[in-house]
């Protein structure tokens, strides 16, 4: 019989020791111009909260001061979350931690999944289309999973109206480079 994974939910939330031991190490933290006032830990949070609720920036619940000011403009974190992803963080993060998943034998790359989604939009976006056989404008995405269901590459999204065979093409390397990191 298959041994069993148990389920975990999306991250929403990081310890300040799950941050400094999985996220801090990928993050490239500058050293000159002025330091954020709260801790990287704080605004790291924020972003997986924003990206968990999928609302819009000036709607995050950012915490008051005593004076009554929020600590942080939203601004703010929205320019950390812009410097982190031109900067290939988010990238690394997901590659080291498939590379855990790896070293702590929790992967079963027995078979690989190429899994295709249709998400419906209900305001604009990036790669938005209309699905004529399923009457919506939507947004596709393909990723590769192992048999417990665990994400190996990340997500190639496409516009609603293309087929998802071509994406797998666009996908696979990414899988073959996170598999050569995962060996190391």
């Amino acid at each position: 019989m298959a041994q069993s994974q148990s389920r975990q939910g999306i991250p929403t939330h990081l310890t300040l020791e799950q941050f400094e031991e999985f996220v801090l190490p990928h993050l490239h933290v500058g050293t000159c111009g002025l330091q954020p006032k709260l801790a990287l830990h704080v605004i790291f949070n924020d972003i997986l909260k924003l990206s968990y609720l999928g609302c819009q920036w000036k709607e995050l619940l950012i915490e008051k001061d005593k004076a009554g000011k929020p600590e942080i403009h939203y601004s703010r974190i929205y320019s950390a979350f812009r410097r982190f992803e031109a900067q290939g963080c988010f990238a690394a993060i997901f590659a080291g931690s498939v590379s855990l998943l790896h070293q702590k034998g929790q992967l079963d790359l027995s078979a690989i999944y190429g899994d295709g989604t249709t998400t419906a939009a209900k305001k604009g976006g990036d790669n938005l289309g209309y699905s004529g056989h399923k009457h919506i404008r939507c947004d596709k995405v393909v990723a590769f999973c192992d048999r417990y269901c665990n994400v190996l590459a990340p997500f190639v999204s496409a516009s609603g109206n293309r087929n998802e065979s071509p994406l797998l093409k666009e996908a696979l390397p990414q899988v073959a480079r996170i598999a050569k990191k995962g060996v190391r």
